[in-house]
């Protein structure tokens, strides 16, 4: 046994040592107790808006729990999807169309009129494909508006707005649906003549301020930013593009994109030859894939539209 040394205070009064018993032997559980606190990271606790980093959200975390301020992401597209929204949005198109000239909301609350102008109903039919491409698409986040090729240069993103990226996506649209203008009205005119028979001359007669804007803005974009944007992204997604046609990638998603434009027409308006836009939807869906967004099929479709309507009127076909 090792001996103690004991201090004065440790003897008794004859000057006895008093023996003493040892400590007892550390345990391994000893010598942790007797280990330091761990010190604790202050970044582990900074607050946010005291300048200090937020945690990281999960990367599973779903769209409804999204950071405050940020739009999410919507879920991943499906063919079953995508066909039933166009189902449905081509369902209340129809609906609209055919109940505009007797439905309208009055002034007040929720009563309903029933005096409503057939006038409104292709502003309401515009209104119903914008709701739904909203809904489906302009909601979320940039990345999601790009990648449907809705952001008209910035327009319908949730971003500060540039002008020099504006100004450079709408004379690339401008520059594309000139193009395909001028390679498709010249035999367009010719089979115009022929169709219609029309042999007496032609005056000109243009559209009118009015008739430009509402061609764009309740017509062409509605139908673009649905059809275009939507649809055919979305069925991209699930069938991918496996063919190059002068440029562009195309796949099924541009064949039925196009059938549900043409199918949509001939519900509003039943005639069989409202099924002939199936054609002008294939050269939409064409620029649609070949400029990466909607901006130069929306210019195109207008365009279309307001040659037919100059021709008609020039020979006479049309007040």
């Amino acid at each position: 046994m090792l001996a103690v040394t004991l201090s004065a205070r440790d003897r008794d009064a004859r000057g006895a040592t008093i023996p003493r018993t040892p400590p007892p032997a550390r345990t391994p559980r000893d010598e942790h107790a007797l280990q330091p606190p761990t010190p604790i990271d202050p970044s582990r606790d900074a607050n946010p808006r005291a300048g200090g980093e937020a945690p990281s959200a999960p990367a599973d975390v779903d769209a409804a729990s999204a950071p405050r301020g940020e739009r999410p992401r919507p879920p991943e597209p499906t063919a079953a999807r995508a066909l039933v929204a166009a189902a449905a949005t081509t369902a209340a198109v129809t609906a609209v169309s055919y109940a505009a000239p007797a439905a309208a909301t009055t002034a007040a609350v929720t009563a309903v009129s029933y005096a409503a102008p057939a006038s409104y109903a292709g502003t309401l039919v515009g209104l119903t494909f914008l709701a739904a491409t909203f809904w489906l698409v302009l909601r979320y986040d940039e990345v999601t508006i790009r990648d449907h090729g809705l952001s008209l240069g910035g327009i319908l993103e949730p971003v500060p707005l540039s002008a020099e990226r504006l100004a450079r996506a709408a004379l690339r649209a401008v520059a594309w649906a000139s193009l395909a203008a001028a390679i498709v009205f010249p035999p367009f005119w010719l089979g115009y003549r022929l169709y219609w028979a029309a042999t007496s001359p032609f005056v000109l007669r243009p559209p009118s301020a009015d008739e430009i804007a509402a061609q764009l803005l309740v017509v062409a974009l509605p139908e673009e930013a649905f059809f275009r944007g939507y649809l055919q992204s979305a069925l991209d997604r699930v069938f991918p593009p496996r063919v190059r046609v002068l440029g562009a990638r195309l796949g099924p998603a541009w064949l039925i994109s196009s059938a549900i434009f043409a199918l949509g027409h001939v519900l509003t308006i039943q005639h069989p030859a409202r099924l002939a836009v199936f054609f002008p939807a294939l050269l939409f869906g064409w620029l649609r894939a070949r400029t990466g967004g909607v901006g130069a099929p929306l210019l195109f479709h207008a365009a279309c539209n307001l040659f037919s309507l100059t021709l008609a009127r020039g020979y006479g076909l049309s007040p």
